[in-house]
């Protein structure tokens, strides 16, 4: 028996269950008939030991269930015959005053929301948009050839020529044995051999770059280095540590002409340069657009999170924060950190939580009101899409289409977009164009 739903807030309510003990008793009697058919135990044939002892082995854990199922039961028929929508789970509690031979609990939980979507008419939203020139063209083919440079050494003939007068400069890769002390004492980490760096990348501190620039193989210095207060290495941070310098080898930086040959090894066959800044140019569209997209994306995001109306269900909050809380752990611990006892504190994803609540329950009351759902040729088409970039796209369908999670997330994608272009359509939007480097810049998600 359940009593009338309490109104205790906004979106929380209660609801009595009780039920008679003898019912509980009834049940777990029966369920432990059931257990004794194939229960075990030392000197018994299976099957054949005494109620008592499985009662004594199974009792606690079959009167649990019987509880949890008793009352789950009688709450979902009390949230049903009300018309409840819950949000989340209920908390049950058992009541302490309850009438003799009646078990008496408490659900505590919340309801959805209304959600009240403004007049998108009157929503101002302003969208980006970018273009891929012969400048950003160029600038990605000299950042592939950094990728597949090759080093020589310096002042030695050879067929890319000398790279020039044997003396350390920025660009060139130097290995160098060097040694560091403060106050006289050499100090842990401060000392090494055959270590090579490329000077320039910022890899060392600068004095460190500084004080090599300029010397020739076989050569030493010796130089004041100040630890920054907030270095990584905690006993040298904010201390000066005298260090000597030898260089023992120098190479310069051969970056790969722009030709046939360039052109081949970025899977161009025939080495065609003009193909190969097309594809180029054709990778960088397709990343613009994703880019673009998001960013638009997230205006439209923002938008619908000033515009709507409605209180959000504290248990849902709490269920994506944990969610977060794993996700993060699961993707740290596949960078191969050990987060086995770092405590993750709700309170640092419970803003990104109650964002991704407020507008799940936004962009379910516009899916449902407009029938924006994701429509099987809109998933083929963003499936298809994905698969442009792969070497061979039918391998990307059928990875896609054989797994209903995989595919659910596709369709998740393409009802956002249903909802983007709906609101988009309806709001006064105007437009600005953003420099390539900013966009790419920019890591924009909803």
């Amino acid at each position: 028996m359940a009593t009338a739903v309490e109104t205790l807030g906004k979106l929380e309510r209660r609801i009595t269950i009780s039920f008679p003990l003898t019912e509980v008793r009834a049940e777990v009697e029966k369920r432990l008939k059931v257990q004794a058919k194939t229960a075990k135990a030392p000197g018994f044939r299976p099957g054949k030991v005494p109620l008592k002892m499985v009662a004594a082995q199974y009792g606690y854990q079959i009167e649990t269930e019987v509880l949890n199922d008793k009352v789950g039961r009688a709450f979902n028929d009390a949230a049903n015959a009300a018309e409840l929508r819950v949000a989340g789970y209920p908390r049950i509690e058992p009541k302490e005053e309850s009438p003799a031979g009646v078990l008496t609990f408490d659900a505590t939980f919340e309801i959805y929301p209304e959600v009240v979507v403004g007049d998108l008419s009157t929503v101002e939203i302003e969208t980006v948009k970018a273009d891929v020139s012969e400048t950003e063209i160029d600038k990605t083919i000299e950042i592939l050839r950094k990728q597949r440079v090759h080093f020589h050494t310096k002042g030695e003939a050879g067929e890319h020529g000398d790279g020039g007068e044997a003396v350390a400069a920025n660009g060139d890769r130097v290995t160098v044995d060097f040694v560091g002390s403060i106050d006289g004492v050499e100090f842990p980490g401060g000392k090494a051999e055959d270590y090579a760096f490329v000077l320039g990348e910022g890899r060392m501190l600068p004095e460190f770059e500084a004080a090599t620039v300029g010397l020739k193989v076989g050569e030493a210095k010796t130089f004041p280095l100040a630890f920054p207060e907030d270095y990584h290495g905690k006993d040298v941070a904010g201390k000066t540590a005298s260090f000597t310098i030898t260089l023992k080898k120098l190479e310069w930086a051969h970056l790969p002409e722009v030709d046939a040959e360039f052109a081949k090894s970025l899977g161009v066959a025939d080495g065609d340069v003009a193909k190969m800044r097309e594809d180029i140019k054709v990778n960088l569209e397709r990343e613009v657009a994703g880019r673009v997209k998001a960013r638009n994306k997230e205006a439209v995001m923002d938008a619908l999170v000033k515009t709507a109306t409605l209180d959000v269900p504290q248990a849902l909050i709490a269920q994506d924060t944990e969610r977060l809380a794993e996700m993060t752990r699961q993707d740290m611990a596949q960078r191969g950190m050990n987060v086995k006892d770092i405590p993750f504190p709700p309170e640092l994803f419970a803003e990104k939580a109650e964002r991704r609540v407020r507008l799940g329950l936004i962009l379910s009351q516009l899916v449902g009101e407009n029938k924006l759902q994701a429509q099987p040729e809109q998933v083929k088409a963003q499936v298809e899409d994905f698969a442009q970039s792969y070497e061979d796209p039918r391998e990307v369908l059928k990875y896609y289409y054989s797994d209903r999670r995989r595919l659910a997330e596709v369709e998740a994608l393409v009802l956002e977009e249903n909802v983007v272009n709906y609101v988009l359509g309806l709001s006064k939007t105007s437009s600005k164009v953003v420099a390539f480097d900013e966009l790419m810049g920019s890591n924009a998600q909803a």
